[in-house]
């Protein structure tokens, strides 16, 4: 049940990590704070589809 997810950043809109979820467990949208390489600062990146 694991599947593919990729994280966009919410400021510069580019799709900067790609991570797994398992969908049975969690069912809402990842919101992760990481790193944006694009801003140089740390931006909240949303889960987008793969």
């Amino acid at each position: 049940m694991q599947e593919i997810i990729l994280l966009q950043c919410t400021s510069c809109k580019n799709k900067n990590y790609s991570t797994t979820k398992n969908k049975k467990n969690v069912k809402e949208k990842l919101n992760v704070k990481k790193y944006c390489k694009h801003c140089r600062q740390h931006v909240i990146h949303k889960e987008t589809k793969a």
